[in-house]
């Protein structure tokens, strides 16, 4: 049997780790959908300060871009928030493998905003107040994802969400009145 050329060993090298990495991506998936939701803190989730270079100023990209970490037993995917969609939805490229990411939508798992598509002038209100309350969350940077499980409607996943200054931000926004709880049952009027 002939031997394949070295061009197509490199290939499939590289293919066994992209494949090994959207494995571990699947896994936490799987994982995190199994998982009961919880408004608990994410503490150890969270992704610190940006690394500082010899000279004093911060980095361009913190260390959370590149890596993915393990703290307190939750894997956290670090992403760059690309836009917010609404109060409890925005879109990520999410570093899962270095030199491997993902372009998704993220739901903020727990919660509920209102809607921008809304039923009544009362819930347009809020839905416009708690899109920029997420975005200005979302802009303490060092976003991480965690708890990561595929949403009901499909499309985006379902995760736990925590920035460099804020663990939980499903419970920053409860608690600041732009979200209500929601367990993934029915959802109840804003109206």
């Amino acid at each position: 049997m002939p031997r394949p050329p070295l061009g197509t060993l490199a290939m499939t090298r590289h293919g066994r780790m992209v494949a090994i990495a959207l494995g571990a991506f699947v896994v936490g998936l799987a994982v995190g959908a199994m998982q009961k939701p919880s408004l608990a803190p994410l503490a150890s989730a969270s992704v610190g300060p940006a690394p500082r270079h010899a000279s004093g100023g911060e980095e361009a990209t913190p260390a959370a871009a590149t890596n993915v970490s393990k703290a307190g037993g939750i894997l956290a995917y670090p992403a760059e928030v690309m836009r917010v969609i609404d109060g409890d939805t925005f879109e990520a490229n999410v570093h899962i493998w270095p030199g491997l990411n993902l372009d998704t939508k993220v739901r903020l798992r727990d919660i509920d905003a209102p809607e921008l598509h809304a039923r009544c002038a009362d819930e347009y209100v809020k839905a416009e107040a708690a899109r920029p309350a997420l975005a200005k969350v979302l802009a303490e940077g060092g976003v991480a994802i965690s708890r990561v499980g595929l949403d009901k409607y499909g499309g985006r996943v379902d995760t736990a969400v925590a920035t460099r200054s804020t663990p939980d931000v499903s419970a920053a926004l409860l608690d600041g009145g732009f979200a209500r709880a929601y367990d993934g049952g029915h959802r109840g009027s804003w109206c």
